[in-house]
């Protein structure tokens, strides 16, 4: 019957399997070593400049008011555990793809995701001030604070 000629087969199938997955694991423990990937789970801005696209973005947020009041992460990650770590993983997949690939721009640009993600910490933060200014002026829609401030947090 074809179910011994399957099993023959299957041992083959899964040594590929096998072989491909740790490849893919090796990869990724690699990267992550190499890229200090550690460093990122922390809140140290630091970490931030580990490649060489964010020097400039450091740089300036050294010489920024915001210095004083808040970290990359303050601003660039979604407030709560998981929604922050996962943010985090699906962030760090992406850059260590564009960067494996050689997919990135010399001078880096926000995503979506991302602006969404710090237009809604400028919010929270400035939660009075942004009130303020939408009931004063009729904004049917939330402010987009970095549309007309987008080099407050990086000079």
């Amino acid at each position: 019957m074809n179910v011994t000629r399957w099993k023959s087969h299957s041992h083959p199938l899964l040594a590929a399997l096998g072989i491909v997955t740790g490849a893919a694991i090796g990869l990724s423990l690699f990267t992550f070593g190499y890229a200090k990937g550690a460093a990122y789970l922390t809140n140290d801005p630091a970490a931030c400049a580990n490649c060489h696209v964010m020097r400039n973005q450091y740089e300036s947020w050294m010489k920024s008011s915001h210095r004083a009041a808040a970290v990359c992460n303050d601003c660039h990650s979604p407030p709560g555990l998981i929604p922050k770590y996962g943010a985090k993983l699906r962030n760090g997949f992406f850059h260590s793809l564009a960067f494996t690939t050689g997919g990135f721009p010399d001078e880096i640009q926000i995503t979506g995701f991302n602006h969404r993600v710090t237009k809604g910490a400028c919010i929270k933060c400035h939660e009075d001030l942004v009130t303020g200014i939408q009931g004063t002026r009729g904004y049917q829609e939330k402010v987009d604070c970095i549309q007309c401030h987008a080099r407050v947090g990086h000079q």
